[in-house]
């Protein structure tokens, strides 16, 4: 009986086990198993980190303080929607869930985030560190038509201005969550926050729109850094602009 039990409990154990690690095993290209390491290796050409993606009711994370270029699917943490801890790599790794969890969580409970994108790309921190208040704010530029007004599926207008809220920066990531989420109730109409000396977290509601609007955010930081520096003001309305009459600070519809 004994043998016989303890064979049954390690079967079970298996079958546990199997339904588990089920979760990073799919042909889908699209499925975050697949698709956050693809991901991962391209943002680390550009200096972008890392990224949590929402498949079926559960939610995918990458680890902390790996080399994310290298990250296979059996590195991936599963969670539920409550943070617990469904999958886990394996534990020789000894890896942890990445420090950017609770402020994913921010994007994923406050805005129904599918995807988020965390970077620490230098024009992010050079655009916290020229505009000294809580805001960045940039206005009469291309790529803001990439940008969402919040959860909607409406998107800015070249003359609107842009908000992005600056939040500063802690000792560690995962004490950002407070602060982060003060922000975005503050700023509900914004899909990204800024963290001054740090980087910048962006979502969206999938991950094509996530990654396509850190793409954008990221340009119009640079070039409104390049405007600063050049002594020309991003937030002015240009004198020529015929859209003058309907430009009044942040954006009005």
């Amino acid at each position: 009986m004994t043998k016989r039990g303890a064979s049954d409990t390690e079967k079970e154990a298996a079958k546990k086990q199997k339904t588990i690690d089920a979760l990073i095993v799919s042909k889908d290209p699209e499925h975050p198993a697949n698709l956050i390491p693809e991901l991962c290796r391209l943002m680390y050409t550009l200096g972008w980190e890392a990224l949590l993606c929402d498949w079926t009711n559960n939610i995918y994370l990458a680890p902390s303080g790996v080399q994310k270029e290298r990250i296979k699917a059996e590195d991936l943490f599963v969670v539920s929607p409550k943070a617990e801890i469904i999958r886990s790599p394996p534990p020789a790794k000894g890896w942890k869930m990445s420090q950017c969890a609770p402020l994913f969580f921010n994007a994923y409970d406050m805005r129904n985030a599918g995807a988020c994108v965390h970077t620490h790309s230098q024009n992010a921190v050079m655009a916290t560190l020229l505009w000294k208040g809580d805001t960045f704010r940039i206005t009469h530029q291309e790529m803001i038509k990439g940008i969402r007004i919040g959860s909607t599926k409406t998107n800015l207008k070249y003359y609107d201005t842009l908000v992005v809220p600056i939040i500063e920066n802690t000792a560690e990531e995962e004490d950002l969550k407070d602060r982060m989420e003060a922000a975005m109730k503050k700023h509900p109409e914004a899909n990204a926050v800024l963290v001054r000396r740090h980087g910048v977290y962006v979502w969206g509601e999938n991950w094509q729109k996530a990654k396509s609007m850190t793409e954008c955010y990221d340009y119009l930081f640079e070039i409104g850094v390049k405007m600063r520096l050049n002594g020309i003001d991003p937030e002015l309305v240009p004198e020529d602009s015929e859209y003058k009459d309907v430009c009044n600070g942040d954006h009005k519809h």
